[in-house]
């Protein structure tokens, strides 16, 4: 065995088989873990109220994971547009959200977004009369803070292909006669569908499972799957029932994992037949 193999058996493998077979057992009467088999905690997982906040931490992922993949497309692309001694530059701006701390980041849009925030406080410059709606502690709040933290790893995906982009191929597009959205859509979009599904499979992944920023800027209005699996293992004290909630959102993003190499190996062999 390779000693990378090792580590992924190690410190992946083995964690998920654990989580696997505490999904089997029961919760004690005063907590803990009871070694009795049963599939109560698999068939609690399909009842409505769980299938549910399943269903809405996929939407809010989805909708995160859709804005971040066109805002970061559009700056990648606007970045490896420039000139090659800028872009270093301009990607180190792209990545300094990430030299702070993810709380304070997020922490940050609270204040952003409050009643008395700056949002608001610009809007009245603006002219804007009259009561803005509440934007603090709604699911329109999370998806923002989700795709301003997540944002940067979209960029560096989805610069990578178009860096590599030769110019010489949409020189050639633009001189059989193809406009410059003709040739966009018919040459560069396909050429770098790879890094849209790696940038799109990462903010979908890290948004579906996060705990942080539901509870700070969804203020306890709604439950994400995160926060459900969070109050399982540390408020409900019910390991079991947490642990069959893991595995359906481990299997969630395994499934769209496989999903993206496959749509990854798919169009690398569609340029190089």
């Amino acid at each position: 065995m390779t000693p990378a193999l090792a580590w992924l058996t190690a410190f992946m493998v083995v964690p998920c088989l654990l989580i696997l077979a505490l999904a089997f057992f029961r919760r004690g009467l005063y907590g803990g873990i009871d070694y009795t088999l049963t599939w109560e905690n698999i068939a609690l997982v399909f009842d409505p109220l769980y299938a549910g906040i399943f269903l809405k931490s996929a939407w809010i992922a989805g909708l995160s994971a859709l804005i971040a993949v066109i805002l970061g497309y559009a700056a990648a692309y606007a970045i490896a547009a420039m000139p090659r001694r800028h872009q270093p530059l301009l990607l180190f701006f792209a990545v300094l959200p990430f030299w702070s701390n993810y709380l304070v980041r997020t922490y940050a849009w609270i204040v952003l977004l409050n009643r008395e925030g700056l949002i608001v406080h610009l809007a009245r410059l603006l002219g804007f009369e009259g009561e803005l709606p509440r934007m603090l502690y709604t699911e329109t709040a999370v998806v923002i803070g989700l795709v301003y933290n997540y944002l940067p790893f979209v960029i560096l995906a989805c610069y990578a292909p178009l860096s590599r982009l030769n110019p010489e191929v949409t020189e050639a597009s633009r001189d059989l006669g193809a406009s410059p959205w003709t040739t966009f859509r018919r040459v560069v979009l396909p050429m770098t569908v790879p890094g849209i599904a790696t940038g799109f499979t990462f903010v979908f992944v890290l948004s579906i499972g996060n705990f942080v920023t539901p509870a700070l800027l969804g203020g306890g209005q709604f439950q994400m799957i995160g926060n459900l699996v969070y109050a399982q293992f540390l408020t409900a004290n019910d390991w079991p029932f947490g642990a069959a909630l893991s595995i359906f959102l481990i299997a969630i993003m395994m499934g769209l994992l496989t999903l993206q190499t496959f749509a990854s190996e798919k169009a690398s062999g569609g340029r190089n037949a």
